[in-house]
């Protein structure tokens, strides 16, 4: 029998998909004053990180968050261009202005993204 280290890895893949895509379409023109006060206390770009980081030590690797982001990039690029997709991430990119919801994901691929360091050769 072997010992699965990340029981809950499914779950935890699931609620950083969800979490990007709830930091990415934003608050809802239409929006209670509870869903409001949520998305001041929750909603920000810090919370969301957080949330992250917590799925990441629970078993997400960040080339899943990193290849999520992408995909989300892909699939509203697409949408904005005409292309007939229907996943969640191209309609909730779509309907909240491409701009916007393309620089939420600039701001969370900015936090997650690793670059190579150089080693200068003299």
């Amino acid at each position: 029998m072997s010992k699965n280290n990340f029981p809950m890895k499914d779950w935890h893949v699931s609620h950083m998909e969800k979490t990007i895509l709830k930091y990415v379409k934003g608050l809802p023109a239409n929006a209670s004053s509870w869903e409001r006060r949520q998305d001041r206390k929750y909603g920000r770009i810090a919370s969301v990180c957080r949330q992250i980081d917590y799925d990441i030590k629970h078993g997400v690797e960040r080339e899943q968050v990193l290849s999520f982001i992408e995909k989300v990039r892909k699939d509203s690029l697409q949408a904005g261009k005409g292309g007939v997709t229907t996943t969640a991430a191209t309609t909730t990119a779509a309907d909240n202005g491409s701009a916007a919801a393309l620089g939420r994901l600039d701001e969370i691929k900015e936090h997650f993204f690793v670059p190579e360091t150089r080693i200068a050769r003299w």
